[in-house]
């Protein structure tokens, strides 16, 4: 198969089997991409999967429909409407990029890929996608997905992420000038649901006849990857205080680092060998609880230690939160985890 068979054949194949998606104009709807709408959607998905996106998107379009709405919001709700998600830069970035397109932009996305890329928070991944996706740019777009197609399409076996480039220049050799936006949501989809990571269905790939990975019975092998380096486990201490009236120490975590600008109970540094770091002096009770999560690049563990705080104190970290005034759920998922376990351990008698 040519490259312009390759390309009808998958734009036949999406047209009949595109997946429902709450941000996704069906093929052939005449309808037009919401920016707003697939922009929001890719932010969501970087290292989500789309099962667990759903509800979350549905949640956030249905309470700022649009970008003014968002950039509009107060930033503590956004965060405790993202608590479950993850990667927290993300809800950050997601405000940040609302606020300049609305500043900036006249409450509208700039429309070509280079424009898009100086946003807050979109990479190149964001910028092809929502220029591809929305606006019909011919800009290649790649994700997990699209990397695994190319890779067993064109037989690399170069292992990721070296073999990126090379992929990427294969993708963007396939991508057409008409219908770009719907052509790489066929590539997702495939990649989706039949160039699956284990098990790929090539007996009804659409570029099974194409597919060089297939012809030398390669397919499930690839695309080959480096070996992971093992993560690291940090340390450290998370201290729960309350008062008798039940209110809660809590402090902002600086902008900078992970979880950055988030409500949190107060922590000591994370590290190999940490020293204990209480936000005031008191007979902070050692729970004998363990505090577990696993980010990006590390796993963490923080001992968790509680204290019923005086009703006079004047903390020099952070504020006390009146329990009429708490949600937990405006907590990132590690200090959830935090008070969930302060509330198993603590006895109101």
């Amino acid at each position: 198969m040519r490259e312009d068979q390759i390309g009808r054949a998958l734009l036949e194949w999406y047209d009949a089997h595109a997946r429902v998606l709450p941000w996704r104009v069906p093929p052939g709807s005449g309808e037009a991409a919401d920016p707003y709408r697939i922009w929001m959607s890719e932010i969501m998905l970087q290292q989500t999967t789309v099962v667990t996106v759903k509800a979350y998107f549905e949640r956030f379009t249905a309470r700022w429909p649009t970008v003014a709405d968002l950039a509009a919001a107060e930033d503590a709700e956004v965060m405790g409407e993202w608590a479950g998600l993850g990667y927290y830069a993300r809800a950050r970035n997601l405000l940040k990029c609302a606020r300049v397109v609305v500043a900036d932009h006249g409450g509208s996305f700039p429309n070509t890929e280079a424009e898009l890329l100086t946003l807050p928070g979109i990479g190149p991944y964001t910028a092809a996608a929502v220029a591809s996706i929305a606006f019909d740019q011919p800009a290649p777009v790649m994700d997990g997905n699209i990397e695994r197609v190319m890779a067993r399409l064109f037989a690399v076996e170069a292992p990721l992420p070296g073999s990126k480039p090379v992929l990427k220049a294969h993708a963007t050799r396939l991508t057409p000038a008409e219908r770009p936006g719907d052509h790489a949501q066929a590539l997702m989809d495939l990649g989706a649901t039949i160039c699956t990571p284990r098990s790929p269905a090539c007996g009804i790939c659409p570029l099974m006849a194409a597919c060089f990975a297939r012809a030398q019975g390669i397919a499930a092998d690839l695309p080959r990857k480096a070996p992971k380096k093992v993560k690291p486990t940090r340390l450290g201490y998370v201290y729960v205080a309350r008062r008798a009236d039940g209110a809660l120490l809590l402090e902002t975590r600086p902008e900078k680092g992970l979880l950055g600008g988030m409500l949190a109970f107060p922590t000591s540094e994370w590290s190999d060998a940490p020293e204990e770091a209480p936000p005031f002096e008191a007979d902070w009770r050692d729970t004998g609880v363990e505090v577990r999560h696993t980010f990006t690049h590390f796993h963490l563990r923080l001992t968790l230690r509680q204290t019923e705080a005086p009703m006079d104190l004047a903390p020099e970290r952070g504020e006390f939160v009146p329990e009429a005034l708490f949600k937990p759920s405006s907590l990132p998922t590690l200090m959830r985890k935090a008070y969930d376990l302060s509330e198993t351990d603590h006895d109101p008698a």
